[in-house]
């Protein structure tokens, strides 16, 4: 931590980006954004090794990339305000939605964004005339460029077809029904201050389903508590949490949403790590009731040893209860020692983040 600021790139529509700008002013971390342009967006891939945003620029010239590996890297610290659950299942269940929200809600919100006539229209324009502003070309060419783009990357090979969109909007629909008694009992997901996952959850919430067109309407109407836990993270900074004490564990009314990713995140996840290992390059999955294939993600296949290393390293009577609470029984293996695996930490997504 330091007084001098950082430099945050990336985009004021991106999925990470809103993330990671939530966690440095509630976390009271100086920083300057820089709206990245094509240039800077290649800038930064050719100092961090990575095309992805957003990418972080510390006082002293280093680089840091992944918003997990960024918040952890700041909780690490120890710092105050505490963003981190202080019993060791909180803490594990905490990482663990901050990881599903990351990544088991990617699809919906990609889907509402590019799916839908009136939300691709708009946000193909806007990244249009902010990432590809230096681009020699009318704006409607550079909306109608990038519009397709995005169409083919985060819907035809993220495996949306006619069939499987009804089951990703339940999914959508789902979520708000099991986020809405949380956030109409309490201000954030454990307590009275948020956590790591309060930020995972924030990254789809806020600059996908609370401002592309589609899904904004689905949300103020199903779940208006929910919409005020977006604007309370947003307007968060460290005096919000002076009086707040640090949560602990994740409360009971957490059960239903823990369930639900238990019995359709974590098998994906399982499946995913299984096609990894055997150099499967596809993998195939049930998610609410319709079947799905897509690329199979290295990045992802990492993130998941990682959480089951850290499951493993909870007492026997802790991993009882995380099973029971998710319905799932995680593994315990040392499959890392067989996979040539980027680790999660270097930030190393194998999925295209380009331009959410």
């Amino acid at each position: 931590m330091t007084a001098q600021p950082y430099t945050l790139y990336g985009l004021k529509l991106s999925y990470f980006t809103g993330k990671l700008e939530a966690y440095l002013r509630a976390k009271g971390i100086a920083f300057k954004f820089m709206e990245m342009n094509l240039a800077d967006f290649q800038r930064c891939a050719r100092e961090t090794g990575v095309a992805q945003m957003p990418q972080l620029l510390t006082p002293q010239g280093a680089w840091l990339t992944d918003t997990t590996a960024i918040i952890a890297h700041f909780e690490n610290q120890a710092a105050e305000p505490r963003f981190r659950p202080s019993t060791a299942v909180g803490a594990f269940l905490s990482r663990l939605l901050e990881d599903a929200f990351d990544e088991w809600l990617w699809r919906p919100a990609l889907y509402y964004r590019w799916a839908f006539a009136e939300d691709s229209r708009l946000m193909g324009r806007q990244i249009a005339r902010t990432l590809l502003r230096d681009l020699p070309a009318p704006l409607w060419m550079r909306s109608f460029w990038v519009t397709k783009r995005q169409q083919r990357e985060y819907l035809h090979r993220d495996g949306v077809n006619r069939e499987n969109g009804p089951a990703i909007e339940r999914h959508y629909l789902t979520l708000l029904d099991l986020l809405e008694p949380v956030f109409t009992a309490r201000p954030y997901l454990l307590g009275d201050r948020p956590c790591e996952a309060d930020f995972g959850l924030f990254g789809p919430m806020f600059r996908h389903f609370s401002h592309d067109p589609t899904p904004a309407r689905v949300l103020r109407e199903r779940a208006p508590n929910t919409m005020r836990w977006i604007a309370r993270l947003w307007a968060a900074t460290p005096n919000s949490f002076a009086k707040a004490p640090t949560v602990a564990d994740a409360p009971a009314d957490l059960d239903p949403l823990l369930r639900c990713i238990g019995a359709d995140y974590l098998p994906y996840l399982e499946a995913n790590l299984e096609a990894v290992a055997h150099g499967v390059p596809r993998v195939m999955f049930e998610s609410f009731g319709a079947r799905f294939e897509i690329p199979t993600s290295a990045y992802r296949a990492a993130c998941w040893l990682d959480l089951r290393s850290q499951f493993a390293a909870l007492s026997g009577p802790e991993q009882e209860r995380v099973s029971a609470r998710l319905g799932f029984k995680i593994k315990q293996s040392n499959m890392a020692l067989n996979l040539d695996l980027p680790p999660p930490t270097k930030g190393r997504r194998t999925k295209n983040r380009h331009w959410q």
